[in-house]
């Protein structure tokens, strides 16, 4: 079978052959943006693909300063031209044909997105441009002038990176050891500390999905950790913790973890995708899962709460005393403290309005993890106390986890209403905690 990689560099080769070629320094700014207006030229494949490579080795030498000024330069230099744009924009006008309108759509993206599919011809070409974003992420809230170059990224990894052109595996313990060991490093919400876990996270009444991308060889993209239970996970220990009762009449699917691997991928939606097939593969597999939920985190939920006024506190729980939960917001706080079990009345209706009322400027939930599971159709099921009794679990949310529930045949109306409507559905069991 044909290695598309060595293809590409073979091509490369020639292209060296072919064309006069000075030696690269490393940390060369100057030639780095000199070999980026010969790309940008077009002179041919073989001298394309060269260069593209030239160029990807040279970024990945960089400093961090030069890195800097390599992003503003061809945010700069590369942007759409104001003057032909508008010209783009009149001739449209008059004529309101497609070829017009095509001229339109490519004056208005400018060169930045065209320097990156040609720097993607380089062997090595994908990769270094998603790491490139992961650099550009680091910075960019230090720099808005460079938000239209991320644009530009994302628009371009929505369509590369878009689920046709991505292969689901199934991972196991049979699994290469190579893609093992990144698992073990991309766990992003409950870490695998050894061998020993991964091998229980991909035990018999486990199931465990990636999607792999074609250009990046054994590097996972995202993945996801499905337990087999009887009714939702309620605790994150009872999960992960080894199994030996043998029971196969598992009658649900609980997803307790979705890892996306790559940083440089950040807010390229690939989650979603990914939930609706693993379903697919699971109905497939084992008919007699009829229910799909999840035991998911609430990520950044103490924080919110430590500078939560008590005046607020007060008219969230009602005629709860704010004394119940005063607690929370000792720095002393234990793993296991005995009184969060004793209040997880007053500590539930907390969560609900968080994940219920605190929105952001588009009115949606404030947390991410609620936004994630409620555009793709699910519901709040149940808030469960003691649910990550961990390090981890207290930091982020006093423990506290939340099954998200997806209703196969409610999964469409339920998005739609939550995308139009900004509605977030809620259980009988939910409701009750905000009334």
């Amino acid at each position: 079978m044909f290695n598309l990689k060595e293809i590409i560099s073979s091509i490369a080769d020639v292209g060296q052959k072919l064309f006069k070629k000075t030696d690269l320094k490393k940390d060369d700014l100057e030639s780095i943006l000199l070999l980026c207006d010969d790309l940008i030229s077009n002179k041919g494949a073989a001298f394309g693909i060269t260069v593209a490579r030239d160029i990807t080795n040279l970024y990945q030498s960089l400093s961090f300063e030069n890195k800097l000024l390599f992003f503003k330069k061809i945010n700069e230099k590369y942007k759409p031209s104001h003057t032909k744009v508008i010209e783009a924009i009149e001739n449209y006008q008059k004529t309101q044909n497609d070829k017009n309108l095509y001229k339109l759509f490519v004056t208005s993206e400018g060169k930045r997105r065209e320097l990156f599919k040609r720097m993607n011809m380089a062997p090595n070409g994908i990769s270094t441009i998603v790491s490139l974003r992961e650099d550009l992420l680091k910075i960019l809230d230090e720099n808005k002038d460079l938000v239209p170059l991320d644009d530009d990224l994302r628009e371009l990894f929505k369509s590369w990176f878009n689920p046709g052109f991505l292969k689901l595996a199934k991972i196991t313990w049979d699994t290469k050891a190579a893609v093992l060991e990144k698992i073990m490093k991309y766990e992003r919400v409950h870490e695998i500390k050894n061998m020993d876990e991964l091998k229980r996270r991909l035990g018999e009444d486990k199931r465990f999905f990636a999607y792999f991308h074609p250009a990046l060889e054994d590097e996972p993209i995202i993945f996801v950790q499905v337990a087999l239970t009887n009714g939702l996970g309620k605790s994150i220990q009872e999960i992960t913790k080894p199994r030996s009762d043998g029971d196969k009449k598992y009658d649900t699917a609980t997803f307790y973890s979705i890892s996306n691997c790559q940083e440089g991928l950040s807010r390229v939606t690939l989650g979603n995708f990914l939930i609706k097939r693993v379903v697919f593969e699971i109905q497939e597999e084992l008919p007699n899962i009829k229910y799909f939920g999840t035991l998911s985190p609430i990520p950044g939920f103490r924080d919110w709460f430590s500078y939560l006024e008590d005046k607020k506190i007060k008219n969230i729980l009602g005629e709860i005393p704010l004394e119940n939960i005063s607690f929370l917001k000792s720095t002393d706080l234990k793993v296991g403290d005995p009184k969060i079990v004793a209040n997880k009345e007053a500590i539930k209706k907390i969560v609900a309005h968080y994940l219920m009322n605190e929105k952001n400027q588009k009115q949606l939930p404030i947390n991410d993890v609620c936004r994630f599971h409620l555009g793709n159709g699910a519901i709040i099921d149940d808030i469960i106390i003691n649910a990550n009794v961990s390090e981890v679990g207290l930091n982020r949310s006093f423990g506290v986890m939340v099954n998200y529930l997806y209703e196969l045949k409610n999964i469409e109306k339920n998005h739609e209403e939550y995308i139009n409507k900004k509605t977030t559905i809620i259980s009988n069991k939910v409701k009750k905690l905000i009334q």
